[in-house]
């Protein structure tokens, strides 16, 4: 069983920044990914990032590009999404993820991020 918090979300203005956090606890040894997806009400969660927790690989939503930068701190258990140049789309319920096996199988609670204009 793994348990997640995330933390950081807020309001910002467009062109600002945010960094959001991800608290890993319990069974987290062991190679598996961690990632982060947004929800808007009504639509579906999308994929926004992902890394790798041993290799550090990362991967990134097109939408997100060049915007944001995922990392992770093996030694606190703490996976980060750095968002810079955020766009009034970015505003979401933004939530972490990892994966047991090749699923996303543990969420957090989500923390919401909202972009004003």
């Amino acid at each position: 069983q793994v348990q997640l918090v995330e933390s950081g979300g807020g309001l910002v203005q467009a062109g600002g920044s945010l960094r959001l956090s991800c608290l890993a606890s319990g069974r987290t040894s062991g190679s598996f990914t961690m990632g982060w997806f947004r929800q808007v009400p009504g639509k579906e969660r999308e994929f926004v990032s992902h890394i790798s927790w041993i290799g550090a690989s990362t991967n990134y939503a097109d939408s997100v590009k060049g915007r944001f930068t995922i990392s992770r701190d093996i030694s606190k258990n703490l996976g980060y999404l750095q968002m810079n140049n955020l766009k009034p789309e970015d505003t979401a319920v933004y939530y972490c993820a990892v994966t047991y096996g090749v699923v996303y199988k543990y969420w957090g609670q989500g923390t919401q991020v909202t972009v004003s204009s």
